[in-house]
């Protein structure tokens, strides 16, 4: 049964694609929203522009590993890391939770532990007091965007978005009156570099402004901020 933090935006960082892709698949059917880093330079880049609930950190990546990471990550942040390793006897568990991770999980392993102690972790983790709680329910005008339930209604009708338009949506409504670069959201959405990725989050942009604004060529709600990204303005 999924846990009611199950809202929570969860970071991947690990080096390896495929765990990657398994991990957001899994996590993302829990009902997380997930992003994928694959090394701690691309997870930095994300951090800069979003806020995560929790990290899933590898230790064993290339370059800067997860320990290094791990250190410095808590000089700035306090936001939660579970450590993931092949190598897991009780001195590496040491190192890990030595350099600020909140917990350990050895590979290989079971994904429902993964999800138990994710949630356990979210559980204990107190609320950011430097940001208010987004509301649970967000007006745009005649639409009505359920931000627990990842859902947007005109009245009694249900309006149908994408998975692309749900995480998106998710995004936003995390960080409500704040720019958001496109290049953070590309990669939120664990998309590949490239201009070609920056006209399709153009198109995605369109194509949600279609479902929320009056007028989709004058937005109100979803508005472009001149080289800063995009920005969700609800009422």
């Amino acid at each position: 049964m999924t846990d009611l933090t199950s809202d929570a935006h969860i970071l991947i960082v690990d080096d390896d694609q495929r765990i990657r892709d398994l991990l957001r698949k899994f996590l993302s059917r829990q009902g997380f929203l997930v992003s994928g880093a694959r090394d701690a330079a691309h997870a930095r880049r994300l951090l800069e522009g979003l806020e995560f609930d929790l990290i899933v950190l590898d230790v064993m990546m290339p370059g800067e590993d997860g320990l290094s990471l791990t250190r410095s990550l808590r000089e700035d942040i306090t936001t939660p890391i579970l450590l993931l390793t092949a190598r897991g006897d009780a001195d590496d568990r040491i190192t890990g939770l030595e350099a600020g991770a909140d917990d350990y999980l050895p590979k290989p392993f079971e994904p429902r532990e993964l999800v138990a102690r994710i949630n356990a972790i979210l559980r204990r983790t107190p609320p950011k007091p430097t940001k208010e709680e987004p509301p649970k329910t967000m007006q745009l005008g005649p639409v009505r965007y359920d931000v627990g339930r990842g859902e947007m209604w005109q009245g009694d009708a249900q309006v149908r978005l994408t998975s692309t338009e749900q995480a998106l949506m998710r995004i936003f409504a995390a960080s409500p009156h704040e720019p958001i670069a496109r290049q953070a959201l590309i990669e939120a959405l664990g998309r590949d570099h490239g201009q070609a990725q920056e006209r399709a989050i153009d198109v995605q942009i369109t194509r949600l402004r279609r479902k929320i604004e009056i007028d989709p060529k004058t937005p109100r709600y979803l508005q472009t901020v001149r080289g800063a990204g995009y920005m969700l303005v609800p009422d």
